[in-house]
């Protein structure tokens, strides 16, 4: 379990955000067309995941136009927005604000990846949604940047996670 801050309050996750060197665990996630998307599915890409409370938050929304926006040239490298986020919602977003970059990626169904990857906020007011956390992979989904925001309110460090991919 870690210990991030909401507005200053201490709020409990269901674990600890996989570390650099390990592993990145399979999920299954919805899509926008409401299809599955694993982990597997993104094999042989280096992958940004960008994981968030809401897209419809000013912080959160803030990270998918910067992520959207610092893709753009990188190669092999796919950038995932994950949160418990309707699909629905995801995709009117990215419609209105014209993101290209990004792949929006729901937990709604069943919300495992939260608790795989210890990012579901198991206390405080958000309780149930994703904690702001960052994890890098490489081609072979090995962790090589991993960022646990330590307050809600705050963007993550975008050019530590990017740092690895140039």
């Amino acid at each position: 379990m870690a210990t991030i801050k909401l507005g200053g309050n201490n709020i409990e996750t269901a674990g600890t955000l996989p570390k650099v060197g390990d592993t990145a665990p399979d999920f299954n996630l919805t899509a926008q067309d409401l299809s599955s998307k694993k982990l597997s599915d993104f094999k042989g890409s280096r992958v940004i995941m960008n994981i968030f409370p809401s897209i419809d938050t000013n912080v959160c929304a803030t990270s998918v136009r910067k992520f959207n926006e610092k893709a753009t040239g990188l190669k092999n490298t796919k950038v995932l927005c994950i949160s418990k986020d309707l699909p629905f919602a995801q995709k009117r977003f990215v419609s209105d604000e014209e993101i290209n970059n990004v792949t929006n990626l729901s937990d709604f169904r069943d919300g495992n990846f939260g608790k795989n990857y210890g990012v579901e906020m198991t206390s405080g007011a958000l309780r149930g949604l994703h904690s702001r956390a960052v994890l890098v992979l490489d081609e072979n989904g090995k962790v090589i940047h991993s960022q646990q925001v330590p307050e809600i309110g705050e963007e993550p460090d975008y050019l530590s996670a990017l740092k690895p991919l140039l």
